[in-house]
């Protein structure tokens, strides 16, 4: 009741299902108050943590650490806002995020919230994150101050639990609609990045949710797309910046949950596996495995294809989508063609597009604008008729309240400083 209301999203439904060619669906997770699916989660973890601390009666200050590469780290800030007993520390690359993410994060409000830009990329960031979960030392200190560490990176099983239920939910809603009959099988193509989105999809059907295909879509950093078709990861390759920068990702952590499932649960093989992706960059799983990943299927596509795409679905169904979900969409087009699958497709919509004005607005008109991001949001509203969200409209009226930039090497000491160690 506290996380789900009509006052945090614009749409009784939460997360409608519409479809936009026959037998195709969008499912939209981007109707919470940061325009991005990590509101499903990050509007609940809050209410998780404030209510196992009362249980507990856990006196401890929880830090929640995030490392973003665009979504997370604004879904997360609005959800922990002064939320009693808890500070939140947020890290993105500084020059991989949109401008419109970028300023979410900068303009949040909050007497528990810190932001930082990094001079590095969302691995990077991320693998610092992890260094500091992990290090005794810092633990004790922590303790000491009568703090400890916590998540809202999909690390966080609590991340990862709301994600399930909207695959359920979705399904359900198609049902209730009789677009399909229970039991009848469903496809969905999940834009990728972190692994947490498509492995709670992974979960739902494990659970029994009918989902043939789990259609892992990624962009340009294809790591996944190799994997799955391989069974080698290797993050050993060029980092791309592109127009999904939430995908923008070559070590997907989730993925290690994954692999610990198919592993038979062995916890000593996939550390051994985690460990040889951090040291020699890659690792190779047996071809058992590999034989056990069928229900997933990988492909990615390219910025051209991004674009097409866009450009392609607003011009035959006057709707516009994002990058991100332009990405799923490709693949999702792919996936049909290559498998001849008679089968209805969902494709998860993770951010609305007003989230990335200049690659959709650009795609649609069919070319470059040399406006600024803000002037692009107004064109889209003119172009598309989708009501400005209130997260979008306010930002260029806040005020810049973080402007904190770090070395990689910095963070540790930037959260040592803030929370007084």
């Amino acid at each position: 009741d506290n996380a789900y209301t009509t006052e945090k999203f614009d749409t009784d439904k939460i997360v409608p299902t519409v479809e936009v060619e026959k037998n195709n669906y969008l499912l939209e997770l981007w109707h919470g108050p940061t325009s991005a699916f990590k509101d499903m989660a990050l509007q609940l973890l809050p209410q998780f943590i404030s209510t196992s601390l009362k249980k507990l009666g856990d006196k401890d200050e929880l830090v929640i650490l995030v490392a973003t590469s665009g979504d997370t780290g604004k879904a997360a800030l609005d959800g922990f806002k002064n939320v009693d007993q808890t500070k939140i520390l947020v890290f993105y690359p500084q020059e991989g995020v949109s401008k419109i993410q970028r300023l979410q994060m900068l303009t949040q409000q909050g007497d528990n919230v810190s932001v930082f830009a990094v001079k590095g990329n969302f691995d990077d960031a991320q693998s610092a994150v992890k260094v500091m979960f992990n290090d005794a030392e810092l633990k004790e200190k922590l303790a000491k101050n009568n703090q400890q560490f916590s998540s809202a990176n999909s690390m966080n099983i609590g991340r990862l639990l709301p994600q399930v239920v909207y695959y359920v939910y979705t399904y359900a809603q198609l049902v209730k609609g009789n677009e399909i009959t229970i039991g009848e099988s469903i496809n969905v193509s999940v834009p990728t990045g972190n692994f947490g989105n498509i492995l709670a999809a992974y979960y739902a059907k494990k659970i029994g949710v009918p989902i043939n295909q789990l259609i892992c879509a990624s962009n340009t950093n294809n790591v996944l797309t190799d994997f799955f078709t391989t069974g080698e990861y290797n993050r050993k390759r060029p980092f791309y910046l592109t127009t999904s920068p939430s995908m923008d990702i070559l070590v997907s952590s989730n993925l290690e949950r994954l692999i610990y499932h198919l592993s038979g649960d062995d916890a000593k093989q996939t550390k051994e596996w985690m460990d040889a992706l951090l040291v020699d960059g890659q690792y190779q799983i047996s071809s058992t495995m590999l034989a056990e990943l069928a229900e997933f299927y990988g492909a990615f596509a390219t910025e051209k294809e991004v674009e097409e795409t866009i450009t392609s679905v607003f011009k035959e169904e006057a709707y516009a989508i994002d990058p991100h979900t332009a990405v799923a969409k490709s693949v999702a087009i792919k996936y049909q063609e290559e498998k001849g699958s008679p089968l209805k497709m969902v494709v998860i919509s993770t951010a609305s597009p007003y989230k990335f004005p200049r690659t959709v607005v650009e795609a649609i008109t069919g070319r470059v604008s040399e406006a600024d991001d803000f002037t692009l949001v107004h064109q889209l509203e003119a172009l598309t008729g989708i009501a400005l969200p209130q997260a979008v409209k306010e930002l260029t009226d806040l005020p810049i309240l973080h402007t904190q930039v770090v070395e990689v090497t910095e963070m540790q000491q930037a959260v040592e400083s803030i929370l007084h160690l």
